[in-house]
């Protein structure tokens, strides 16, 4: 198997970069909760990487609470907790490791998250010496991103904003969502998997490569530089 030729480099970032996705099963947990339902894996896995207001849409409507909540109340209920939360979330295992190898190296890299801009600016308030390494940073907010993940919108916008002319079958996603994987494959990249441990291989279909921390990233079966340590 030849090895590929990634030039750059595409982060999701909550569950890949920054330790968040456990905040939002704590709060949702306790908003279902009230209500008498469970906030479980499968449904937290059909949220993951939508953008605010689709999340809220899937969690009540999954849930059975249409007519009862509306996403709006979800959310309006569950801000007030983030706003305290999300600032004391930390990076991941690994993550520093690579970020700093691939900026030494002079391989632009990029975040391309479904945060909206208030909560991405919370989450990142501590850790900004990574996120200024970032070529540029794509939110769910932005007006190219039309759609959600599964959709790829959010990562061609990213692939536009690398300086040049940049081919996207020379482009590495990092994800640890199914959605995030799907959208990274529809846009006709490669895509490294660093899922959540508790769900079935089942959902790690469609990933070029899984592995259980960025810790165990090798760049060079990449074509990207080669650790030094």
């Amino acid at each position: 198997m030849l090895t590929p030729t990634i030039t750059h480099v595409i982060f999701d970032m909550d569950g890949l970069l920054l330790d968040t996705e456990r905040i939002y099963t704590l709060l949702n947990g306790k908003i279902l909760e009230r209500y008498g339902k469970i906030f479980d894996w499968p449904l937290q896995a059909k949220m993951m990487g939508k953008r605010t207001m689709e999340s809220a849409q899937i969690c009540v409507n999954e849930s059975g609470l249409s007519g009862i909540l509306s996403p709006e109340a979800f959310l309006k209920e569950r801000e007030g907790m983030l706003q305290e939360l999300l600032p004391t979330c930390s990076l991941l295992p690994g993550v520093e490791r690579l970020v700093n190898h691939l900026h030494a190296k002079g391989i632009p890299m990029c975040v391309a998250t479904a945060s909206c801009t208030s909560h991405f600016l919370l989450k990142t308030q501590n850790h900004s010496k990574i996120f200024k390494m970032m070529h540029h940073i794509v939110k769910g907010d932005d007006p190219e991103v039309k759609q959600g993940k599964p959709a790829p919108d959010i990562f061609l916008a990213a692939l536009r904003r690398f300086e040049g002319i940049v081919e996207a079958s020379n482009c590495l996603v990092f994800e640890d969502a199914p959605y995030g994987i799907a959208a990274a494959k529809y846009a006709g990249m490669l895509a490294v998997m660093v899922p959540d441990p508790r769900p079935d291989i089942s959902y790690h279909e469609g990933a070029d490569q899984v592995i259980s921390s960025l810790l165990q990233f090798s760049p060079q079966n990449w074509g990207l530089p080669p650790f030094q340590d």
